[in-house]
Formats: C-alpha cells, sequence, structure tokens
C-alpha cells in the first residue's frame, strides 16, 4: 500500500486532507510541523509527503532540506495564496520538491472540498507515476550542498512545476523507440543510490557553456516542462551561452503568480533578457519569453530577427494553459530562422505534437533523458514519436541545444 505522509499545522487541515487520502486507499501518518515531518520521514517512509510551506518551530522549507538530504522523497508543496506564499514555496521546491498545489484564497467548505479533491488527484497522479529515484538523490544532493555550503539558506531558489496534467504519459517507466537516438557525448552515468546525497555527481552550478564554432544566427528554442521542471529550466538559463544570441520561448505548467516570479528569478540568473511573455511583443536574440500562467503562448510571425508573440485563453489543450504543443506548433508554422525543440521532465504527453511539428518542419529537437527526469512522461512520450534528435540529461541539454545550432559539421544532423 502507497504510504502518505501529512505534514500541516492545522489539526483541521491535516485530518481532512489525511481523511480523503485514507478512503482513496492510502495508508497515511500525519505530522503537525515540519521538525516531527523530518522524523516520520525516516521511521514511517512514506511514498509521498505533503508539506505545507507555512509552520511553525520547524517551516516546510527546511522540512524538504532535510528530508531530502536524508530520504530523498516525492514531496508535494502545499502553498498559500500569497506572495510571501509564492516565494516560500519556490524556495522549498528549490531544494527538492516535486510539485506544489495552491491553498485557495477562501476557507469555504467548497473551498476546502477543492482543495482536497486537488490533493489527493496529485497524490495519485505522483504515485503512479516514474518518479526517477535519481532526479530524487540530484535534489538530495542539492539539500546537501545547500546545508553544509550555505548554511542560512541564502542561496538563490529555483522552481518547480505547478498544473501537472492527469492523463496519458504519467506512468510510462522505461518507454523506448524504434528511432535511433543521438546520446549527448561527455556524460556518464550517475549514482542511483538514494539516500547517499554527496555521493551524487550533478553539477547544477555549472559554469556557462562556450560557443566554440559557428552557429546559426539567432536562432529559436522553445522550452517545454511540467513536473520537475522550473528546477532544470534555471539550470539551463545559468549554462546558456549569452554569444548564442538565442531567442528562448519557455512553457511551463504554472499558474500566474508563479509563471511571474520564474520569469524574474530567471532573469536575475542568466545572461538573458527574461520577461513574462506579454501579447504583441517583440522578442530578439538574447531575449527570452516566460508563457504566463493562464494563457497559451503562439509565435504570431518571424520577422527580420524577432519575433511577435500572441497570447490567447483558448480552451485549455491537454487539460492545461499553456500548453508546450501550442507554442511549439506555431513556432514550427511560423519562425523562419534555425529553430529547436526542448521538452523536459513532467507528467502527461503535452509537447510530443509539438516536437512532431518542429522535426516536420526542419527543427532540432532534444529531450530530457530517463535518469535525470523526475518524472519522465513528457519526454517518453515525445521519444516514441520517433521525432527526437537528441536524449541527454538535464546537465548536458545546453550542450545538445549549442550542438544542435552548430553550422561548422559538428552537428551530424
Amino acid at each position: 500500500m502507497t504510504r502518505v505522509l501529512v505534514v500541516d499545522d492545522s489539526r483541521f487541515m491535516r485530518t481532512v486532507i489525511g481523511n480523503a487520502l485514507t478512503e482513496a486507499g492510502y495508508d497515511v501518518e500525519t505530522a503537525e510541523n515540519g521538525s516531527e515531518g523530518v522524523k516520520l520521514a525516516t521511521t514511517f517512509e512514506p511514498d509521498v509527503v505533503t508539506m505545507d510551506v507555512e509552520m511553525p518551530e520547524m517551516d516546510g522549507i527546511d522540512a524538504v532540506e532535510r528530508i531530502m538530504a536524508r530520504n530523498p522523497t516525492v514531496i508535494l508543496m502545499l502553498s498559500a495564496h500569497t506572495e510571501r506564499g509564492t516565494e516560500a514555496t519556490l524556495d522549498a521546491l528549490e531544494r527538492g520538491a516535486v510539485d506544489f498545489i495552491k491553498k485557495p484564497d477562501g476557507s469555504g467548505s467548497r473551498n476546502i472540498a477543492h482543495l482536497v479533491d486537488e490533493v489527493v488527484e496529485t497524490v495519485d497522479d505522483l504515485a503512479e507515476a516514474d518518479v526517477s529515484s535519481v532526479a530524487l538523490a540530484h535534489a538530495a544532493a542539492t539539500a546537501y550542498a545547500t546545508r553544509t555550503d550555505q548554511p542560512e539558506n541564502a542561496g538563490q531558489a529555483t522552481m518547480s512545476t505547478a498544473g501537472a496534467e492527469a492523463g496519458a504519459g504519467n506512468a510510462v517507466a522505461g518507454g523506448s523507440s524504434d528511432a535511433p537516438l543521438a546520446r549527448d557525448r561527455g556524460t556518464s552515468e550517475p549514482d542511483t543510490t538514494p539516500g547517499i546525497a554527496p555521493a551524487v555527481e550533478f553539477d547544477e552550478h555549472a559554469t556557462p557553456v562556450t560557443v566554440d564554432g559557428n552557429c546559426a544566427d539567432a536562432p529559436t528554442i522553445i522550452l517545454g516542462a511540467s513536473t520537475g521542471g522550473p528546477k532544470i529550466v534555471e539550470q539551463l538559463f545559468e549554462r546558456l551561452p549569452a554569444d548564442l544570441e538565442a531567442k528562448v520561448l519557455v512553457v511551463q505548467h504554472m499558474p500566474p503568480e508563479f509563471t511571474t516570479r520564474l520569469a524574474t528569478r530567471l532573469d536575475s540568473l542568466s545572461a538573458y533578457d527574461v520577461s513574462e511573455a506579454t501579447d504583441r511583443q517583440r522578442l530578439r536574440p538574447g531575449e527570452a519569453a516566460v508563457a504566463p500562467g493562464n494563457f497559451h503562448l503562439e509565435v504570431a510571425s518571424n520577422v527580420g530577427d524577432a519575433l511577435r508573440l500572441k497570447l490567447d485563453d483558448d480552451d485549455r489543450l491537454h487539460g492545461v494553459r499553456p500548453a508546450i504543443d501550442v507554442t511549439m506548433i506555431s513556432a514550427a508554422e511560423r519562425v523562419s530562422d534555425a529553430l529547436c525543440g526542448v521538452v523536459l521532465t513532467g507528467m502527461g504527453r503535452d509537447g510530443a505534437a509539438g516536437i512532431e511539428a518542429i522535426k516536420a518542419a526542419g527543427g532540432q529537437t532534444i529531450a530530457q533523458d530517463e535518469e535525470t527526469s523526475p518524472v519522465f512522461g513528457i519526454p517518453c512520450q515525445a521519444i516514441e514519436t520517433g521525432c527526437v534528435d537528441t536524449v541527454a540529461p538535464a546537465n548536458g541539454i545546453v550542450d545538445a541545444i549549442v550542438d544542435a545550432f552548430r553550422t561548422d559539421g559538428e552537428n551530424d544532423d
């Protein structure tokens, strides 16, 4: 039986969430603060933890950090509907949590019922998904480094995903394609033993990649991700070379407040000028735009070396808005410069059709590998189309992107 640990300082929330999960068939334990949650994570050995953010004695941020350093576990954050709650949630996600849910801004019975249903549904998805033990070990290494190198938790925070869709591609361990795939060169198999954080070789603070050859002028990159994605997106932006002068569109399944913060934090870490996308925005080389929550992001036109962007609130696709497919398909239809589509960790199949469209249009396509994807649904579904050129680990994605745009003969494709 799948074990779930509910950590919340509210007795009421522990009771309603715990009862709902028990009725759904889970073995449930509860903790009233982060300190108790850390202890139970060791003794109860849960498969999934639901973690409140703001708690007395030890908050959710510190609890996540300690759990990931000792017992790498799938952690779902419950975020307060405030700016402070948003920022704290992103800090916790930087330390290894996989996903989050926003608490309602009201306490009415309908709001609580909706929250409980969403928690159960998300736990179902996470329990069924192929959550990589290696990716969790990478997160554990991050937590270990944070605790040893930055004792006051002063490190830059990153984000993880929200709004993960239910549906096809949630449990796709070991998925394969008959199409030959080019493996990113120069990478090694990471340690697969969870719980031994220092032994995991995963340099998430690697220096930026250099462009040491001829590359296409003003290329366009589309990055798509869901569950577990923003932490990896942040790592990519830290390494993306400024002299590539790319135009970058990021589609991450997150609600509005979080996409705004994602753009701000990416901008602070990257050599690129990053903003949340606006309707009719002109995106130029060296700039990046993040699709805002609740809006699809399209490429309306490619004039000169700039892209004209379009936002719309059309129906959700694959249950999400923004959808990766919408952005990738529009880019495949309208981008005249060199184009590369990249799909990262996440549940569902959003992005598979977009990868097919980019490949059909003559673009390059990249998928994150299974070992470093916290959830392998989205990359696996893309790989199974037979249209992925390169499969690379998280810390090899930027190298693969640069290789995809080479014009000096180094790119075999």
